[in-house]
């Protein structure tokens, strides 16, 4: 039973490492870990991986992003605080929360983890963890890059303590590294006073985020065994942040490189032999047709990030424009079998503007990026091989970034930031929505202030009194927009034609409306998502949209309607258009949870 996952492993390694290791061994180490696995767990080890044709996911699936301490109450534990607000607030919304690095951290608000194995303790346990996991499928976070310098593998290099001497990269600081790809600007090497002297090591985001040494096949087994505990606690989803950094060679990009993707395809080989339900995600801030790399051939990440979909949802409500969306969505290859996309506009980081090369014109970036600062954002900078910089993300709140368009403010923000999570909720894959987009967190100017770091801007911490206080006022924004996107995510979760594997079709018509087809896979249901990009009242001929059909309804709708000779879209309004004689309008019961 276990010869299949031995020659699979065996034949990955290899891929990964050449002649430079002893591959034998190191796939029997690789076995004895998966077999401990199982045998901790009651599972089998499977004969062969699962196919692709498996089903992951629905329409049902929607995910939440927060960080454990996203909400706090006095007197309590932070993940406690969140979990009855999930239960209280969430339930019956989204079925799977993503908690953001939950383990003791030195800096980037957890992405810097002292220690993989164990929970931080000023948030909570890893029973508050379960507690989570028990109601809510859970997505947790592989930080496959780097660590901190504050844990001990790093603390045991500085004593020449093996095998941690090992476990770090370090290179001369007369090397040529121009070529590699920067993310931020800071510099790629740092200076370390070890006992052997002071050693330059490689830190690709910042001095306190160490990059660890996959070359050596000793920090490969250590993450595979991390990656399987995190699966044993409970969690469904998988996400390797910033892996496509992962593997170095000096001289090239240190992007992408083919090690890379041969680690990710190693990842998903050992849950298809062990853990067929968990799902692989991989985080890549990098232009599309670079992201789309990470699905393989279907053997690699089961679900990448959409991270071409914010930037351009935003500048389409900014500019009144839908055309550069509509031409890229058009052009989004078929998925390959078994896998997805995850679909968000808004997340603990900023909005990336590295996607969008060749996508948007830079005059069309600059503009977008110079309205952003006058709403009150900033821009990262990452550094280039010529010396020079460039815009890495935009650091704003979404929903402040929907306060106006290069015209100004204006007072149709709350309608703005609603079109662009209508538009994500009915892209295909799957939605994943941050906290402080259900919540219409504002810049928080005084986190940035207090940590020095722009990105903090969009990582406000919430006291929960608060929070339910302007829930509780059905006159705020927080309210408004938290029961209207609640609305919409139930509504959207009964309609099989927002599987993740219906069929996606882009409609043009003009530059005031983005439309999206969605067919469901037994063909038995189609919505025509419709959103009005502008700031005007459209009226649109029935007869001129001759991709329409007779006898539409509009499930979104407070009230049920049906079309008859003109479709009105009120500015920044979304329909979404389906048959009526289509079974799925009971939706229309979600309204009576309000």
């Amino acid at each position: 039973m276990s010869d299949a996952a031995l020659g699979q492993f065996a034949y990955r390694l290899k891929r990964i490492y050449g002649n430079s290791t002893d591959v034998d061994a190191l796939a029997n180490d690789l076995l004895r870990v998966c077999q401990n696995y199982v045998e901790a767990n009651q599972r089998t080890l499977l004969q062969v991986p699962t196919s692709a044709d498996s089903p992951r996911w629905s329409e049902q699936d929607v995910i939440l992003i927060t960080y454990g301490n996203s909400i706090q109450a006095p007197g309590e534990v932070p993940m406690q605080t969140l979990a009855k607000f999930l239960s209280e607030r969430l339930s019956g919304t989204v079925n799977a929360v993503h908690i953001l690095p939950f383990f003791p951290y030195s800096s980037d608000d957890g992405f810097s983890v002292i220690d993989y194995r164990q929970v931080n303790p000023e948030w909570g346990t890893w029973d508050d963890v379960a507690s989570i996991a028990a109601s809510f499928d859970l997505m947790a976070d592989l930080v496959i890059n780097h660590c901190s310098r504050e844990n001990l593998w790093f603390v045991d290099y500085i004593g020449n303590h093996e095998p941690y001497s090992e476990y770090f990269i370090e290179v001369d600081p007369s090397t040529d590294v121009s070529l590699v790809t920067r993310p931020r600007n800071t510099p790629l090497l740092t200076p370390v006073h070890t006992h052997r002297g002071v050693r330059h090591v490689w830190a690709t985001f910042s001095e306190d985020q160490i990059d660890l040494n996959f070359a050596n096949p000793k920090v490969l087994l250590e993450f595979i065994q991390i990656y399987l505990f995190y699966i044993e606690r409970g969690a469904r989803f998988i996400r390797l942040d910033a892996v496509a950094f992962l593997w170095k060679q000096i001289g090239t990009r240190c992007l992408h490189l083919p090690q890379t993707h041969e680690v990710v395809k190693l990842l998903r080989d050992v849950v298809n032999f062990v853990a067929p339900e968990v799902v692989v995600i991989t985080e890549t801030n990098v232009p599309v047709v670079e992201n789309l790399s990470y699905f393989g051939e279907s053997d690699e990440a089961h679900m990448v990030y959409q991270f071409g979909l914010p930037p351009l949802v935003l500048h389409a409500l900014n500019r009144g424009n839908s055309s550069f969306i509509s031409d890229w969505a058009d052009s989004i290859p078929v998925l390959p079998k078994g896998c997805t996309y995850l679909n968000f506009t808004a997340s603990h980081d900023g909005i990336g503007v590295r996607p969008v090369e060749g996508i948007l014109p830079e005059r069309e970036v600059q503009d977008l990026i110079d309205c952003m600062h006058r709403f009150g954002g900033f821009v990262s900078m990452k550094a280039n091989s010529d010396g020079s910089e460039s815009p890495y993300e935009i650091n704003i709140t979404l929903f402040d970034a929907c306060m106006g368009t290069r015209r100004g403010v204006d007072h149709f923000q709350v309608q703005r930031f609603l079109c662009s999570q209508a538009i994500m909720l009915a892209m295909q894959g799957i939605p994943a929505l941050y906290i402080h987009s259900f919540t219409a967190s504002a810049n928080d100017l005084a986190h940035v202030e207090q940590t020095g770091r722009t990105r903090s801007i969009n990582r406000k911490v919430w006291d929960k009194d608060e929070l339910e206080y302007l829930l509780s006022n059905s006159v705020t924004a927080q309210a408004e927009v938290f029961y209207e996107l609640s609305r919409m995510i139930r509504i959207r979760r009964k309609q099989p034609a927002f599987s993740p594997d219906a069929r996606q079709d882009v409609v043009k018509i003009n530059s005031d409306v983005f439309i999206l087809k969605r067919t469901s896979v037994d063909a038995s249901q189609r919505i025509y998502a419709i959103s009005n990009v502008t700031e005007r009242i459209l009226k649109l001929p029935l007869a001129a949209l001759g991709f329409l059909e007779n006898g539409l309804m509009d499930i979104l709708a407070l009230e049920p309607t049906t079309l008859i000779d003109e479709l009105v879209l009120y500015p920044y309004q979304t329909v979404w258009l389906t048959p009526v004689s289509y079974t799925h309008l009971r939706a229309h019961e979600t309204l009576r949870y309000l």
